[in-house]
């Protein structure tokens, strides 16, 4: 069996935060909405169940971590871009071939502290992850089991 592997995924608090994913039936909500093909390629090729996650708030004051997640259903169909009324809409999406996928996701343990994008950035054992490069703005990101490790360890640790 393979390793699991780690990633970070961004959601904006407004439209689903973690208080809401720990809400939901099981603490389990479908991941839907992704468009961009690199964000999907990784739910189609790369993420199995058992995998973990990273919850990071995006556009919040600060952004960051929040808590932790698990794959708990591998990428399957988003029947969201077939729907008119849906924000997430794709006239181009055929179901007899769909171009959107998504994962569910469980959620595990809220961080015993936030840990926001500038301690992320100040922390030079973080230089090369994903979130904290300029310009990167993928949705879902894959972290390095030492990435997530560090950012565990940090939640763990007074601020500054």
């Amino acid at each position: 069996m393979p390793e699991p592997r780690y990633w970070l995924f961004k959601s904006e608090p407004a439209s689903f935060s973690y208080d809401d994913l720990m809400a939901e039936d099981d603490q389990t909500a479908e991941w839907d909405g992704v468009r961009n093909y690199q964000a999907r390629n990784f739910m189609r090729d790369d993420m199995r169940v058992g995998d973990y996650i990273l919850f990071y708030h995006s556009n919040a004051k600060p952004p960051g971590v929040i808590g932790t997640a698990r794959i708990v259903r591998e990428s399957y169909p988003d029947d969201t871009a077939w729907d008119p009324s849906s924000r997430y809409y794709d006239p181009k999406s055929d179901p007899a071939n769909p171009t959107w996928l998504m994962v569910d996701i469980k959620a595990e343990t809220r961080l015993p502290r936030f840990v926001s994008l500038n301690e992320l950035k100040a922390n030079p054992a973080l230089v090369d992850m994903q979130v904290i490069k300029r310009g990167q703005r993928l949705s879902i990101q894959p972290v390095t089991p030492e990435e997530w490790a560090e950012v565990l360890a940090m939640a763990e640790r007074e601020e500054g």
